[in-house]
């Protein structure tokens, strides 16, 4: 019986990837029942991730990835996740919060026309965040995060940012006057998962679903650099919303994806925020308030006697010769960086997977530790001069957290060295 459960579950989880969910089954009256889709599915981003390696492998005789690049999305990914240690999704609370005080209908929950409303709504109202956070450049300092990446494939789609959710959830909330959030809630992370699987360069054309969905042919065009791609194919499922608003674009030449001005870097919180600190010296080099003000709130191509959204005039000219930023490191370094990203890993699961017994002190720690693991790692994947000695200091704070039962060792035979206390339990640390 639990075994047909969790089958049940399982392919849940990997329908949920492509929307192939039904009304009846995803609908909930009580906000608690709504499934964990995104953890759900968590184990199919895995085996497609290496689904997409192998047959990518096989059908054009190189990686699809770099070891340096997809850590570095997995990494991203990871840090984008953090906030919800400590708070509920921005986007469901605002939701809620404006559902229980001023919604204007009452949809019926369990109604299909209610389901399908709700998803139409959701996919519009994610085309115009995903639009302004290309349009509004303090909002693109977020999003630039998931555009950073010169390789297109399923980690890209992991490379997400650690702000963007702190302004995305406004954009929802006309949705909060009719829709009840348990609606809501299934759609936000159907309408994320969908858009996993779109991240990929082996899936070439699906035909006449071209003129309705998005699809990876369209979603290439949008992670390009090339003039042609540059805001253009903002939809989440739906492609409609770019051919009605008139920011969709086919796939023409070949796409050379990433960033116009490439950053050049595995280093983790340099990526995650480096345009908030180039915004801010920008600003600086305007003399009146309406520029500076301007710096923020238009276009990343705006400057001073161009219009809202700028131009792309000192864009570098895509050639479509271009090589992804790959610097060559030894193997055993790299196999060190594979192994103690996979510990930090595991702590991160642990962290996420036992949150609510953990005292808030030991949460904060932890995702000290992880951070500060991501970014040694992104260091060493650098070959910064600073690398060695961050990196001493991370395994010196690793063994010390081993001991105390905050992170698991590599091998359960060397937790007898590192112990550090004995194994009891306290109302701080849970300890294995």
């Amino acid at each position: 019986m639990a075994q047909a459960a969790e089958s049940g579950i399982a392919y849940t989880g990997l329908r949920s990837l492509f929307f192939m969910l039904t009304p009846n089954e995803s609908s909930y009256q009580k906000l608690e029942d709504v499934p964990q889709y995104v953890q759900q599915a968590t184990p199919f981003f895995i085996g497609l991730m290496v689904l997409e390696m192998v047959v990518g492998l096989l059908k054009t005789g190189s990686p699809v990835l770099t070891i340096s690049d997809g850590l570095t999305s997995v990494s991203c990914g990871m840090i984008s996740r953090i906030p919800l240690l400590f708070m509920r999704s921005c986007e469901l609370t605002a939701y809620v919060f404006v559902w229980d005080r001023y919604h204007l209908l009452e949809l019926p929950w369990d109604s299909a026309w209610t389901w399908w409303l709700t998803f139409v709504g959701v996919d519009f109202c994610y085309y115009w965040v995903h639009r302004i956070a290309h349009e509004v450049s303090i909002v693109w300092a977020a999003h630039q995060v998931h555009h950073s990446s010169e390789y297109f494939n399923l980690t890209t789609a992991l490379r997400q940012s650690l702000t963007q959710q702190f302004t995305s959830w406004i954009f929802y909330m006309p949705l909060a006057l009719i829709a009840p959030p348990t609606v809501f809630a299934v759609h936000i992370q159907l309408n994320l998962l969908y858009q996993f699987w779109i991240h990929t360069e082996l899936i070439r054309d699906l035909g006449p679903l071209e003129w309705v969905f998005n699809t990876p042919k369209h979603h290439r065009v949008h992670h390009g650099r090339n003039e042609y791609c540059i805001d253009k194919n903002y939809g989440g499922i739906l492609i409609i919303w770019d051919r009605i608003f008139g920011t969709f674009a086919e796939e023409a030449d070949k796409v050379v994806f990433g960033l116009v001005f490439p950053i050049n870097t595995f280093e983790i919180l340099y990526v995650q925020l480096h345009y908030y600190l180039y915004l801010w010296r920008r600003s600086n080099t305007f003399k009146t308030i309406g520029d500076k003000l301007s710096t923020f709130f238009k276009g990343p191509s705006w400057s001073p006697g161009k219009l809202r959204l700028g131009d792309h005039v000192d864009n570098p000219e895509v050639t479509g010769q271009e090589v992804p930023h790959d610097p060559s490191w030894p193997l055993p370094l790299q196999l060190y960086v594979v192994i103690h990203f996979l510990l930090a890993l595991g702590t991160y699961h642990d962290l996420f997977e036992n949150k609510m017994m953990l005292s808030q002190l030991t949460v904060l720690g932890m995702t000290c530790y992880v951070l500060l693991t991501l970014t040694s790692l992104g260091l060493i994947m650098d070959q910064r001069p600073t690398a060695a000695f961050l990196e001493m200091l991370r395994c010196v704070v690793m063994v010390t957290m081993q001991g105390y039962g905050c992170a698991k060792p590599l091998l359960s035979s060397l937790a007898g060295p590192t112990e550090a206390v004995p194994p009891v339990m306290d109302s701080g640390l849970v300890l294995a």
